[in-house]
């Protein structure tokens, strides 16, 4: 791994960030955030919306850190749900799913489509958080806990802890690596880091340029769990090792602690290049190697329409639908899921008013046959 090809010299280092979403990429920038999906007849559809403002918190060091965590999981969950949106919407017809079982019709007849759908977002977050922190924050600990009588040392246990918890999500990035949807979504992460990568170094963005840098880059949200993995066994060893409930509940109130921590290195990590810099990123870029693959053109395209649609004048109106490699609409197109909701409803009485007149017809029929 050539360090130099990831810490550049002479490389501005930019405030905007990425995420790979189903089939494209989320670029957030100063103004606005943009969201480019490949669709299945190739062509790109472009979402770009205002930021909201930031809030006072993230102006705290430390505090910043558990904010930005918390509005990333919302955010990310929400834009991977969005691009799986717009790829269900330009299926064709052969290829739509099921409909919605019984219970799922109950609840968007009684509270509308969009409440439901913002129960199941905080409920999919709630639920990440949940099973995150229970398998690589308290399993560990438990599972090491049969090891107290066998080992002395307070420091060799927290050690065995921290790096099984290591080893155990590193375990799990290589499972879900081998999904065919997780590939792809690796390969955009690849190409978004590629984009800024190329943005970043001042070059015109195609592919072509973008192509020559690494799939790797100092301020991946990747980093951040590496730096929260390693903070949290050195934090854990100040502690000792008492009980298993209060390790338990040692590990819970620290999280937030580690979150900030970890934050705060990643921003400092961003914009700085030293040899320290590059030492404590180690870690965290050979993950990305895992969590990153070398795209093709294609993914770069999708890529540069979401750094272009960022790049607009701060007064220019927001834009959705299919665009061209430019970013530029060329297809107003909104997907909307109250305006689907309210045509399947009209589509459902039209129907039901067609059987009315049907049924009027035939009792119509039958009483002049009767005369």
């Amino acid at each position: 791994m050539d360090m130099s090809k990831i810490f550049l010299k002479g490389a501005c280092p930019t405030p905007i960030g990425g995420q790979a979403v189903m089939e494209g990429i989320m670029m957030r920038g100063m103004e606005r955030t943009a969201i480019a999906v490949r669709l299945p007849d190739n062509r790109i559809h472009l979402k770009t919306e205002r930021n909201t403002q930031s809030s006072k918190w993230m102006k705290i060091p430390l505090i910043r850190g558990v904010v930005s965590f918390i509005m990333s999981l919302v955010e990310g969950t929400k834009t991977l749900t969005y691009s799986a949106d717009v790829l269900e919407y330009f299926m064709e017809d052969d290829e739509e799913d099921e409909e919605p079982g019984k219970f799922e019709s109950w609840l968007v007849r009684h509270f509308g489509e969009q409440a439901v759908w913002n129960f199941m977002l905080a409920f999919s977050v709630v639920l990440a958080l949940v099973f995150s922190i229970a398998i690589f924050v308290l399993l560990p600990t438990v599972a090491v806990n049969w090891l107290d009588k066998m080992v002395g040392n307070d420091i060799l246990l927290n050690l065995i802890e921290g790096v099984l918890r290591i080893a155990m999500f590193i375990l799990y990035i290589v499972i879900i690596a081998q999904m065919k949807d997780i590939k792809r979504v690796f390969e955009y992460h690849g190409a978004e880091h590629k984009t800024i990568h190329c943005f970043e170094n001042n070059l015109e963005l195609t592919p072509a340029n973008a192509q020559q840098f690494y799939t790797l880059h100092p301020r991946c949200g990747t980093s951040f769990l590496m730096f929260v993995l390693v903070i949290s066994l050195i934090l854990f060893s100040l502690l000792g090792w008492p009980s298993l409930m209060w390790r338990i509940i040692s590990r819970l109130l620290l999280l937030p602690v580690i979150a900030g921590l970890s934050y705060e290195l990643l921003k400092w990590a961003g914009r700085s290049d030293n040899w320290l810099v590059e030492a404590l990123s180690v870690p965290g870029l050979y993950l990305q190697k895992l969590t990153t693959r070398e795209p093709d053109d294609s993914q770069l395209e999708v890529a540069i329409c979401a750094m272009k649609a960022v790049l607009v004048p701060a007064d220019e109106e927001c834009v959705e639908g299919i665009c061209d490699l430019d970013g530029k609409i060329i297809e107003p197109l909104a997907i909307d899921r109250d305006r689907d909701e309210e045509e399947d409803d009209e589509s459902d009485e039209l129907e039901d008013d067609e059987g009315e007149e049907e049924t009027e017809n035939e009792n119509d029929i039958e009483d002049l046959e009767e005369q």
